[in-house]
């Protein structure tokens, strides 16, 4: 036999047998994410936030890297750090700050609720070319009345288009689950009718962005339940801290540590950015917010959740 031929089998033997050991320590690596492995996805904060500091881009990168945390779920939307008409050249401004300092922009919050929405399909191709993969879609509020059964094939048929055009830039759009706010409710904030609405789209597709703080103040704790019903579209997590009836928190001081919450994410093998929402009033009242203090919350907040997520 010749040796070139030779060698070349055993080159081939070898990249099998390499391509084997891959592949095993691909399952074993999956199985420990559920069986006492690390659970670590990464973590952006919701950037919303520096919106009351007015940072730039710059600025924004900065502290994120100073706090610990892993990039930004960044508002790309009206009247957020990004305004959608701009997205095409801020966004990409945005993530090379924060690549500069080893992070990136993990998620993005939208007010799209169409492929009709202003802006949407630059917002989202964009989005592509930067490496993101998920999206929060923007359903603004509803009344009682017009979620009341008439707007919910509407809001299924808009889906449908925004799932073949995910489909199409390898995108995936989720839900968040949102508690009724004044005389509002939101689309999907009763876990229930949320499942009706995601159930027959492909999750790769139109999933959902899990909020435990609004399942909480919605469905008490029959939140389980809802959990373990929508586990297949589940594909974000959030994670602000709540005591009921509705009081958000600094992390640790409501009710999330009494919850398997980040067990049942880890079951999951969750590997999706875990969305930091810092919502309560974090400095105190009639005085002014500063850098300091909110670089001294973020890593306050951000030790009590990796300390939620190391005893998953």
């Amino acid at each position: 036999m010749n040796n070139r031929h030779l060698l070349s089998r055993r080159d081939f033997l070898t990249r099998a047998a390499l391509s084997g050991v891959a592949a095993a320590l691909w399952h074993r690596d999956a199985s420990a994410a559920s069986s006492g492995g690390k659970f670590s996805p990464p973590i952006p904060v919701f950037s919303k936030l520096y919106q009351e500091l007015k940072l730039n881009f710059d600025q924004a990168a900065e502290l994120t890297a100073e706090a610990g945390l892993d990039g930004v779920d960044c508002p790309v939307r009206p009247k957020g750090e990004i305004e959608p008409e701009r997205a095409a050249d801020e966004m990409p401004r945005y993530a090379e700050a924060l690549r500069k300092r080893k992070l990136d922009m993990l998620l993005i919050t939208t007010g799209i609720s169409s492929v009709a929405s202003p802006h949407a399909e630059t917002v989202l191709r964009t989005a592509k070319k930067l490496g993101i993969r998920y999206y929060r879609l923007g359903f603004s509020t509803n009344t009682k009345q017009k979620l009341a059964g008439v707007s919910l094939p509407e809001i299924k048929a808009q889906l449908r288009e925004l799932a073949a055009l995910n489909k199409q830039l390898g995108l995936t759009g989720v839900i968040q689950n949102h508690s009724p706010s004044g005389r509002s409710t939101y689309v999907g904030g009763d876990l229930n009718e949320m499942y009706e609405i995601v159930k027959d789209f492909n999750p790769g597709e139109i999933g959902v962005a899990f909020d435990l703080c609004h399942a909480l103040i919605v469905h008490g704790d029959d939140w389980t339940a809802r959990f373990d019903q929508l586990k297949p579209h589940i594909k974000v997590a959030y994670v602000k801290d709540v005591k009921r009836p509705r009081q958000l928190t600094p992390f640790g001081e409501g009710e999330f540590s009494k919850t398997d919450y980040f067990k049942r994410l880890k079951q999951m093998n969750l590997t999706a950015p875990l969305s930091m929402h810092i919502e309560y009033e974090w400095h105190p009242k009639g005085q002014a917010t500063t850098r300091e203090a909110m670089l001294k919350m973020l890593q306050q907040n951000l030790r009590v959740l990796k300390g939620w997520l190391a005893a998953a």
